[in-house]
């Protein structure tokens, strides 16, 4: 496998998932995550995907799977526990030039979906090529237990400040930057102490922060 490491737009983007069980539920809700416009194939749902439809999170086609259903999509999920329906998917995917993932089957895979943690707008991905699940989600837990809830609103700070100072024309270097990104600061965040975080930010990158008032 070939696969190039991406991050991909997908508020809005038109996503089918065939398959209405545990595994495609894991699928539609990462793809709700980043914001995704989901519609789901299956005859039933679990009760999690109802509890989404009935939110109008999802929309629903309560049938079985039917070659026409790919139209107007731009990526599809195979998620059942059928392999010969993952497998037509999968054959009417390619021949309508679909991205398409299935599910526990890399050789007929587009993309594959990693291991995922988020904290705000931090997104991490993890991936063995689909050779060893198990791995990717140990790798993720060990990152969750890394990346504590402070790194929000520290990637919320930061942003702003970044857009302060190229408002005013100001440039840092990168090395600053990184050097200003220390335990301190993270700890003031954690504490609630945003005023002091950003006085402290400002100070390490050089900034009189009257500059910016």
């Amino acid at each position: 496998m070939g696969y190039y490491p991406l991050f991909l737009e997908m508020k809005g983007r038109p996503c089918l998932v065939v398959g209405g069980g545990q595994v495609a539920q894991r699928k539609v809700e990462g793809l709700l995550a980043a914001d995704a416009s989901v519609t789901v194939v299956s005859p039933d749902l679990t009760a999690e995907l109802d509890v989404l439809k009935s939110k109008r999170r999802i929309e629903h086609r309560q049938r079985d799977y039917q070659s026409n259903d790919l139209k107007g999509f731009d990526i599809v999920v195979a998620a059942t526990d059928d392999k010969a329906t993952n497998a037509r998917v999968d054959t009417d995917a390619r021949a309508n030039r679909v991205l398409v993932n299935a599910v526990d089957d890399p050789d007929s895979c587009d993309f594959i979906l990693p291991s995922v943690v988020r904290r705000g707008e931090v997104v991490l991905a993890i991936s063995t090529g689909g050779l060893s699940p198990a791995l990717a989600r140990r790798l993720r837990e060990e990152l969750e237990a890394y990346l504590s809830e402070d790194f929000a609103p520290l990637v919320e700070l930061l942003a702003e400040v970044r857009g302060d100072l190229r408002t005013r024309g100001v440039s840092v270097e990168a090395a600053v930057w990184q050097q200003a990104i220390d335990g301190r600061l993270r700890e003031l965040l954690s504490a609630g102490r945003r005023a002091e975080a950003r006085s402290r930010l400002l100070a390490a990158l050089g900034i009189d922060k009257q500059l910016l008032t």
